[in-house]
């Protein structure tokens, strides 16, 4: 490139240019080797090396490129650079000025060498065994510090050897190569800053995310791993839809910003549980609040065989029988004994009606019923029932451990997700957060919740959270009500569900076709939940091959 000052205008606009490139390239790698190559095309340089400060102690060599040698070394090369670190200063704190590049820090001012080999202000003995191994001669040296708007120094651009075009003979660095780096030096400080606090913000933004996630999950110890799992799943279903070149999904593609956007979503798909209360989430048994109250049940009924020892007491004084052996009368009475085994009977069926399971049917629904009639003398002696209306309506749900006010508990948490989400200031690249967070308790169909959406107004995104969160549900082991699913009933499950118009259809061949399932399963699944999967065996799944 023409350096004269005749060519000045045309500088200043390859400068403009490489702001513009600079502020939209995103990768770190990248953003450096960008920033060398121009300066050395810039300057007609042979060589180059940039240096990034290290906790203000050191520079570490980033990226080394030296064209003549064919020498390519950190950024994007993928190799790595195996130079020590330049310290800043000596082990008595004293500034390490015998170094160009560590002057160039401590007194943050640009040096411009004609030659290294004539040159006694600083230590070039590396430089000149390199030039010894390789067989080269380093001659002219420009070294600028990168300071950025805050005035720090976050590293050194260091150049090798300009060259004249004209003649191709190396020459000293310009007034004008050093004016044009300086300022190119300083585009790009701000440029890795800006990037740098961006990557510092966004690691805290996911850090906090997770912290969330893990708050919920420690809330419950049966819901440990839910919110960190269905991340996974999610992001796996979310690839194979990307790379699949077949079916529905050949042309679906989706960008890195909207991977993560998808990420963060599901990360947060269950924030609002936040607020639901531990006895709801928690809940194992169908009569359990803050406690199982299935011991007083038991209570009750000791009271019961209480009352019908006691009857048989006072028959036995009644009659005025002698008895050496209380004990031994009360085994022989039949009727004593039917009755306590009838008791127990009972017991051990409201025991059972407890556990949830097991799906109840009409018959079970009556015999809860029969059993609440059982009355008994409490301590003031007014009869009561055995079992009273609450009871009675939480042993009678159907499936699961909820009544309809807990169940109504639980269903708030996604409209408390979806509040809390559209609370946030979303940057453009996570505005749809809260509709992909939100939507994983809908169904195709409309028959979901909170806002009974049906499929077409609902994101794919959210459509896959929803089959991550499903799958995850079905696998889990550490649910209060049930075990983890073997892979071959979850995908049964799941494919009903598909039949049933529940979940995007597919989506789920998509899950199935990729084996996403067993992906899954070998890395977070109990050995004996892998078990053998038939895929003719699963409803509604149609082949992609």
């Amino acid at each position: 490139m023409d350096r004269s000052l005749n060519n000045v205008p045309n500088l200043l606009r390859e400068l403009n240019k490489i702001g513009v490139a600079l502020s939209t390239e995103k990768d770190h790698n990248r953003l450096l080797e960008l920033i060398l190559i121009k300066a050395m095309d810039i300057t007609n340089s042979d060589g180059g090396t940039l240096y990034l400060c290290k906790n203000d102690k050191s520079l570490k060599f980033e990226i080394l490129h030296n064209r003549s040698l064919a020498v390519h070394k950190g950024g994007t090369s993928g190799e790595k650079i195996s130079l020590p670190s330049i310290q800043l200063y000596d082990e008595q704190g004293n500034t390490n000025n015998k170094m160009v590049a560590a002057y160039a820090v401590n007194s943050a001012q640009t040096v411009n060498i004609k030659d290294a080999y004539t040159n006694e202000d600083f230590d070039f003995s590396g430089t000149r065994d390199f030039d010894k191994k390789m067989g080269y001669r380093s001659i002219s040296f420009l070294t600028v510090p990168m300071t950025n708007h805050e005035n720090d120094i976050i590293g050194v651009l260091q150049l090798i050897n300009t060259i004249n075009k004209s003649t191709n003979q190396i020459v000293s660095f310009s007034l004008l190569d050093q004016q044009l780096m300086e300022s190119l030096a300083s585009q790009a400080a701000v440029t890795i800053t800006n990037k740098t606090l961006i990557g510092a913000q966004k690691k805290l933004f996911d850090s906090f995310i997770q912290l969330i996630a893990t708050a919920i999950d420690e809330k419950s110890p049966y819901t440990a791993q839910h919110c960190r799992r269905v991340p996974v799943i999610t992001g796996m279903l979310a690839d194979a839809a990307n790379k699949i070149d077949t079916g529905p999904f050949k042309d679906f593609c989706m960008s890195d910003d909207e991977m993560y956007e998808l990420n963060v979503a599901a990360w947060l798909h269950d924030c609002g549980k936040i607020t639901t209360p531990e006895y709801v989430v928690d809940k194992s048994k169908k009569l359990e609040t803050i406690f199982d109250r299935i011991n007083l049940v038991d209570t009750r009924f000791e009271i019961l065989k209480r009352d019908a020892v006691i009857t048989a007491l006072e028959a036995i004084i009644k009659e005025n029988k002698a008895c050496d052996d209380i004990d031994r009368e009360l085994k022989n009475d039949a009727l004593l004994q039917n009755k306590l085994k009838e008791l127990d009977v009972e017991k051990k069926e409201i025991e059972k009606y407890n556990i949830g399971g097991e799906l109840l049917v009409d018959n079970d629904l009556k015999r809860i019923k029969e059993l609440a009639k059982r009355t008994y003398q409490d301590s003031v002696g007014e009869t009561v029932s055995l079992l009273n209306n609450e009871e009675v309506e939480n042993l009678q749900i159907s499936r699961g451990t909820l009544n309809k006010g807990e169940r109504k508990i639980i269903n708030n948490h996604v409209s408390v997700t979806i509040k809390m989400l559209e609370s946030l200031p979303y940057p453009k690249h996570l505005r749809n957060v809260p509709e992909f967070a939100g939507c994983h308790h809908e169904k195709m169909d409309g028959t979901g919740y909170p806002n009974k959406l049906k499929g077409n107004q609902m994101s794919i995104p959210a459509r896959m959270i929803a089959i991550a969160d499903i799958f995850e549900a079905l696998t889990a082991g550490d649910r209060p009500y049930k075990k983890g699913m073997p892979l071959s009933q979850s995908l049964k499950i799941l494919g009903r569900m598909k039949l049933e118009n529940h979940i995007d259809p597919d989506l789920f061949d998509v899950f199935i076709h990729k084996k996403i399932y067993l992906t899954y399963a070998k890395k977070h699944l109990r050995k004996e939940q892998i078990d053998e999967v038939n895929l003719q065996n699963i409803p509604g799944y149609n082949s992609l091959s």
